[in-house]
């Protein structure tokens, strides 16, 4: 333990991947489909390999169902949604199928959406406020997740099982993202340890990218101007589609690839009166995406899947209802801001939470 206390104690220059894998009975990786959460698991997978524990490692994908981007297909080539993209790309670094995890919240057996959340609350995730995509629909998820297994590994073990969570943030997405500990401790209780490390976080935009097409790795569609252009010229950022912390244009681009998704958001905004942003709305970038000047889609998705009726079902019987929270004071419409700090490898952006008791 005192070699681990080191780590800890240490800058982010001195820790040695190599012997912080070296002391995890479980090493979790966040895949999201997008480029920086490979970034990060393939510097995991190059740690663990060297210390002999690769057998140790799992990937996880917490999915957030039709939210995501998904699958199209143009000229008759088929490209992935990004939990087809994060299993590929585990199956890429070696993991063994079982040991990969996509797991998606449900309610009475039935998938349980963010969207229908939101719609159900009145409310949308804000950043500073109460940011419920990436705590409840990713960090709970995933920590629940493993709940078994820690409770199994003390009764073999006698000990807390040792778990390394590992995320793609980097340090030049965002001012908060910079601040952020590159190693951890999150939670430290009688089942588990869990300890928090960025592996890229040191990494620039430029760099992920030109690591990411000198590997070979594929990357998702939707970073490109259109499928199979290969050009980084998309979105910036992957996984939800239209996300309530990305950027001006990476949301016109969202409205314009999916109209239907972004119609559905349009109808929760109105109906519970809030904008899908502290200063904006999701109806004005609907509205700027079809004016001239405004980045041209490359594709546009119908969202003709059983999946996207049984959101758009759930979303609209929740709209029939009051909402569960009273409106809140919020900005007007405005200039939406450059906030930029995304979602690729927020899994766990707030950290692993640690559960109630015994750590159920």
């Amino acid at each position: 333990m005192t070699a681990q206390l080191d780590l800890f104690a240490a800058s982010s220059t001195r820790i040695d991947p190599v012997e912080l894998a070296a002391q995890q009975d479980f090493l979790i990786v966040n895949l999201s489909g997008g480029k920086d959460g490979l970034r990060a698991a393939a510097v995991t997978r190059d740690a663990a390999r060297q210390a002999g524990v690769e057998d140790r490692i799992w990937t996880v994908h917490a999915s957030l169902g039709p939210m995501e981007w998904p699958a199209c297909t143009v000229d008759a080539v088929r490209y992935p949604s990004v939990g087809e993209l994060a299993a590929e790309h585990s199956r890429l670094l070696g993991v063994p199928p079982e040991r990969h995890l996509e797991l998606r919240r449900h309610r009475d057996a039935v998938p349980y959406d963010l969207l229908t959340f939101i719609a159900e609350r009145g409310d949308w995730p804000w950043l500073g406020r109460a940011r419920f995509c990436t705590g409840d629909w990713k960090t709970k998820l995933i920590f629940g997740a493993f709940s078994q297994a820690a409770r199994d590994f003390k009764k073999a073990h006698g000990r807390p099982a040792r778990m390394l969570n590992v995320l793609g943030l980097r340090a030049d997405e965002s001012p908060d993202r910079r601040k952020r500990p590159v190693l951890q401790r999150t939670t430290d209780n009688s089942h588990r340890i869990v300890d928090e490390w960025l592996p890229a976080h040191a990494d620039t935009t430029a760099f992920v990218k030109e690591w990411t097409d000198a590997e070979g790795w594929p990357h998702h569609w939707a970073y490109d101007s259109a499928p199979g252009a290969g050009d980084w010229a998309g979105s910036t950022r992957c996984s939800c589609s239209a996300c309530v912390f990305s950027n001006r244009r990476d949301l016109l681009l969202a409205v314009a690839r999916r109209p239907r998704l972004a119609a559905l958001y349009a109808e929760v905004e109105h109906s519970r009166g809030i904008p899908f942003n502290p200063s904006t709305t999701i109806v004005s970038v609907i509205e700027e995406a079809r004016r001239p000047g405004a980045p041209g889609p490359g594709v546009v998705l119908d969202d003709d899947t059983a999946d996207f009726d049984a959101l758009e079902t759930a979303v609209r019987d929740a709209l029939t209802r009051p909402p569960k929270r009273k409106p809140r004071p919020h900005q007007g419409p405005g200039t939406l801001p450059a906030l930029g700090a995304g979602c690729d490898g927020c899994s766990l952006a707030d950290g692993m939470l640690p559960a109630d008791g015994d750590d159920a």
